[in-house]
């Protein structure tokens, strides 16, 4: 049983499924490759400021619900954003315009600008303190984090974890997210793996794949605390548990 907790599944919300069709044809592939829960985060603020606001994304994914049970697709979807890093997060929280992970507020999940470094550093111990713990969404695939890879420590020290993207880790965004995937995992930097998916032909979701790997990799232990049992930590709403780290691994 597993839960992904970020997939662009919604039909018609930011560059996920156009269609019910598809998203319907996505959530079978979900079912497909072992996933039963699955949190829809629809992208929120950044490019898509003023649109996939809380309340019409709770909406679209009780209407997907809906579409599963009648199409017979043993998949539970959840609500979620993923949420680009921005200032106005705290009072967007506050305003119920923006949505954490299962609308449990207690997981959030951020997303960096693609093409520029941020530090999210303040915003990151403002949601620590007001008990959100902030999951940061695959910092591999951002370049000019993972040219300054040390700056995730203060993150971690601060409370705040990682969520690595399955097809990071089987090369399906370059050799450099997969380098950086791999080493937060084996450092303990990240806690989470996850879909990440938007289709089923150019973003599918690979999380049976990625278990594999990681199980081949690092051992059984850490596959199933990253790819099962913290993903279920988060849709509970409960404690995430971090992966022992090696020492002297050098990126």
């Amino acid at each position: 049983m597993l839960a992904d907790i970020h997939c662009h599944c919604l039909p018609g919300v930011d560059d996920g499924p156009a269609t019910l069709d598809e998203a319907l044809g996505l959530c079978r592939a979900l079912v497909a490759d072992g996933i039963t829960t699955c949190v829809a985060t629809p992208h929120q603020l950044g490019a898509y400021a003023g649109r996939n606001e809380a309340a019409g994304v709770r909406g679209a994914v009780a209407s997907l619900n809906r579409s599963l049970v009648e199409h017979q697709v043993p998949l539970t979807v959840r609500p979620g954003g993923d949420v680009r890093v921005d200032e106005r997060i705290i009072d967007l929280l506050d305003a119920d315009r923006i949505l954490t992970l299962v609308d449990g507020r207690r997981y959030i999940l951020l997303e960096l600008p693609h093409d520029t470094f941020m530090d999210p550093l303040p915003l990151l111990k403002q949601l620590v303190a007001r008990g959100v713990c902030p999951i940061v969404s695959h910092p591999e695939r951002n370049r000019p984090l993972v040219a300054r890879a040390n700056t995730v420590d203060a993150w971690l020290e601060c409370g705040a974890t990682m969520q690595i993207t399955a097809g990071s880790l089987t090369g399906e965004f370059g050799a450099t997210a997969q380098r950086a995937g791999w080493y937060w995992l084996e450092t303990g930097a990240a806690a989470i793996v996850a879909s990440d998916a938007h289709d089923v032909v150019k973003r599918p979701p690979r999380m049976t794949r990625a278990i594999d790997l990681i199980s081949k990799r690092l051992g059984n232990e850490i596959a199933q605390r990253v790819c099962v049992e913290n993903p279920l930590r988060v849709v509970a709403g409960t404690g995430l548990e971090l992966p022992d780290a090696p020492d002297e691994l050098v990126f």
